[in-house]
């Protein structure tokens, strides 16, 4: 479901994207500040735009440097902004948080900690023995919603020892959630990782020298960089139990979701489960206890209990095939959407989505001819500076070298159907001619 440029955050796993229940989850704050990859910056932006979410600032790294840098990067941009004496948190964009109630609430008692100058972590209260995450160990003082020292951390541990952390019930899973005050963590940045803070210290207050900086940046996670370095006078966790989850495995998105779109047929069968967003009729005859998970491009067969290797898989695959670990058959544009419905060495056919008041650049190609149809709304098609009026069951012939454009000036989506044929399908034949998105 997720691929490197479509990554868990905005992969169709819930009704929303968790990307969008985060910023929900954060919007009676003050407006986020999001640092991810420039690679993402399509679907960032888009997926701000159809959310209307209110977001102070995208910040996007030209390369991924780990938690460290963005971090710093941030302390660096609020810094710029006046703002060294706020409290700030730090969230993953791709987790799931069920309780919010109690998270508000954890964040409250994480935010008194933090005023008062310390660096506070969330502890999440085990929910099951598991040996993926990191693990906070408290003392035995320690209650829910009450900051308290740490005393250890613990990086992935084995079974018989999770086992064990679980059941002394002082251990807490490292979800990577930190509130501390701008300030704070720059002096911590600059006795704990001096060379990497001298670095990002000369950042500009409009960020255009922020390529070359980064480059110069090296990679390191926060807990290493910083948080485990901390001593208990400078360190506080939040124990909670905010129903916190990274979906990290096709199991845990198992547990979490109550009523599964897609119910298989099951004949000899039980405890089967289906994740698709294909429109089929899966069936299962003498198996039990299997995860098959069905996209357009790439078919999943697991054990319940083993979709913590499904990592190991990809690796497999990224050796023969990157190209399906890295994209789907789909691809998100600033205007829409398209879709790859067939392709062949002597034709290529997508459906094609406009958003409503959009339009896509105007551009020819070299080496193709396209044939629309449309399928749905009403659009507008330039070709060769003249406009064509198409409704639903219209069509247009664009030649090879032709320039030519949609413009969807309603109020929703049209869709039309695009049939290229020629000796090149590459989306790199591309000649722009005009973008509204600043693309050549």
């Amino acid at each position: 479901m997720s691929r490197t440029l479509f990554p868990k955050q905005f992969a169709p796993l819930l009704e929303k994207s968790l990307q969008t229940l985060t910023l929900e989850r954060l919007q009676n704050y003050e407006p986020s500040l999001i640092v991810t990859s420039e690679k993402l910056s399509t679907l960032t932006q888009k997926q701000i735009a159809d959310d209307r979410s209110l977001v102070n600032k995208v910040i996007y790294e030209p390369e991924g440097k780990n938690t460290a840098a963005a971090i710093a990067v941030a302390c660096r941009f609020l810094q710029l902004q006046g703002l060294e004496n706020e409290v700030v948190g730090v969230f993953s964009s791709d987790a799931l948080i069920t309780n919010e109630k109690a998270f508000h609430i954890a964040i409250a008692k994480a935010y008194e900690a933090a005023a008062k100058n310390k660096i506070v972590i969330l502890g999440i209260r085990p929910e099951r023995i598991e040996t993926g995450f990191g693990y906070i160990q408290t003392d035995k003082n320690s209650q829910l919603n009450i900051a308290g020292p740490v005393l250890k951390f613990h990086e992935k541990p084995n079974y018989e020892t999770a086992e064990k952390f679980v059941q002394d019930g002082h251990y807490f899973w490292n979800a990577g959630i930190f509130i501390f005050k701008v300030s704070e963590m720059i002096k911590h940045f600059q006795a704990l990782q001096p060379e990497m803070w001298s670095v990002i210290s000369k950042l500009n207050s409009q960020l255009d020298n922020f390529k070359p900086i980064y480059a110069a940046v090296k990679s390191i996670s926060i807990d290493f960089a910083i948080i485990e370095k901390l001593n208990s006078d400078r360190l506080s966790c939040v124990p909670c139990d905010i129903g916190w989850s990274d979906l990290g495995s096709w199991d845990v998105l198992e547990q979490m979701r109550q009523d599964p779109e897609i119910k298989p047929y099951e004949v000899s069968a039980i405890g089967n489960s289906v994740f698709s967003d294909q429109k089929k009729a899966i069936g299962f005859v003498g198996v039990d206890n299997l995860i098959v998970v069905d996209t357009e491009d790439a078919l999943l067969i697991c054990q319940k209990g083993q979709s913590q290797k499904v990592k190991d898989l990809v690796e497999l695959v990224k050796e023969k095939n990157p190209e399906t670990v890295a994209t789907r058959s789909f691809e998100i544009r600033p205007w829409g959407q398209f879709e790859v419905l067939k392709e062949e060495p002597y034709y290529k056919a997508k459906i094609i989505k406009v958003d409503a008041g959009q339009k896509n650049s105007y551009q020819s190609h070299q080496h193709r001819s396209e044939h629309w149809v449309v399928v749905k709304g009403e659009a507008t098609v330039v070709l060769n500076d003249q406009d064509h009026h198409l409704k639903a069951g219209q069509h247009i012939f664009i030649p090879a070298g032709a320039k030519h454009r949609v413009i969807n000036n309603s109020k929703s989506v049209v869709e039309f159907v695009e049939v290229q044929v020629g000796v090149s399908f590459s989306e790199k034949d591309i000649v722009r001619y005009q973008d509204d998105y600043g693309r050549q």
